[in-house]
């Protein structure tokens, strides 16, 4: 199976599915998606995603799946192993919760396209700034007592799950916008085992060929 995942390297969101692949341990092209100079709104690109947002993965049948949170359902469906949800539907649905508040609470409210809206009402830079940092930390107070809870080195017990594919890209979403990450340790602790796993290295947006 080929896969093709459109990225820009900063993302949250498509920084969630990097994750999810190298987790699975599927090989994918990366093909960049330059957010700033506008790509995303191009022909080309928004034939796959008529939405215009990154990210969008393409499979070799001519499958092209959007939104990060059902592509990290898609991939746990047909590459069940390892899991990325925990085996009791109580549990899966406090990962999926946790993931939840990261990507349909905190994340929305400090992606570019928010940010460009805010600049374009008169919402000068130290502004904007504050506005993010503000909804990333109260998502991350609802997240850190849930984390505090069941997390056992990861987010939610003691291995990666679909909560981790969410929160590390909004830890490093948090440090672009200065969030003091001191009060939330059990956020912290599961972002730093996260860190020295293999395949959260290698999603990070440093790593990938559009760096800048």
């Amino acid at each position: 199976m080929a896969l093709a995942l459109h990225s820009y390297w900063r993302a949250g969101a498509p920084y969630r599915v990097r994750i999810g692949l190298h987790l699975k341990g599927l090989p994918y092209d990366y093909v960049p998606v330059n957010l700033l100079a506008g790509d995303q709104h191009g022909a080309a690109y928004k034939g796959l995603n008529p939405q215009g947002l990154t990210p969008a993965l393409v499979v070799d049948d001519g499958l092209v799946l959007t939104q990060s949170l059902a592509i990290l359902e898609w991939l746990e469906e047909t590459h069940p192993e390892p899991p990325l949800l925990p085996r009791s539907a109580a549990d899966r649905a406090v990962v999926r919760a946790m993931a939840g508040i990261v990507a349909c609470d905190i994340h929305p409210l400090n992606n570019q396209r928010v940010l460009k809206a805010l600049a374009g009402l008169g919402v000068d830079e130290a502004g904007r700034n504050a506005w993010a940092a503000r909804w990333i930390a109260a998502g991350f107070e609802a997240l850190e007592p849930m984390i505090a809870r069941h997390g056992a080195g990861f987010a939610f017990g003691e291995s990666p799950t679909l909560a981790d594919c969410c929160l590390v890209p909004q830890v490093y979403s948090a440090g672009r916008f200065g969030v003091d990450l001191s009060a939330y340790p059990a956020i912290r602790a599961a972002a730093e085992r996260a860190a020295a796993h293999p395949a959260f290295a290698a999603a990070h947006p440093e790593r990938q060929p559009d760096a800048a």
